[in-house]
């Protein structure tokens, strides 16, 4: 499970900006994920308060933000969603396509207290 070592990069990341910007609490924690970055939500739910305890984020509240996965094909031009990175064109049936959106994984915003 690989969310596990996610979720601790997440919580490194978040206290050193905290810490770069004064704060010793983060409020908040806003991250974006797409659906096909890898990395399953459930699972990232079940490690995270594993990954938090005792750090700046043990108390904070935490927003997922879920992109879907978006194509462009490479034959037709067709942009179409998907749900996976093994799924063809609707419109040709080809499999050669650029993902458009779908695989990000970024840690978008933290709110801190400056207490």
């Amino acid at each position: 499970m690989h969310e596990l070592s996610i979720a601790v990069g997440i919580v490194d990341l978040a206290e050193q900006e905290a810490a770069k910007a004064g704060g010793n609490n983060i409020e908040s924690i806003e991250l974006v994920v797409g659906k096909l970055s890898g990395v399953e939500i459930e699972a990232l739910d079940f490690v995270w308060s594993s990954a938090t305890e005792g750090t700046m984020l043990e108390n904070a509240e935490r927003i997922t933000i879920q992109i879907k996965g978006k194509a462009r094909c490479l034959e037709c031009g067709n942009e179409y969603d998907i749900e996976s990175l093994y799924e063809n064109c609707p419109e040709c049936n080809s499999y050669f396509k650029d993902i458009i959106q779908g695989k990000e994984l970024q840690l978008k915003s933290i709110t801190i207290n400056e207490k």
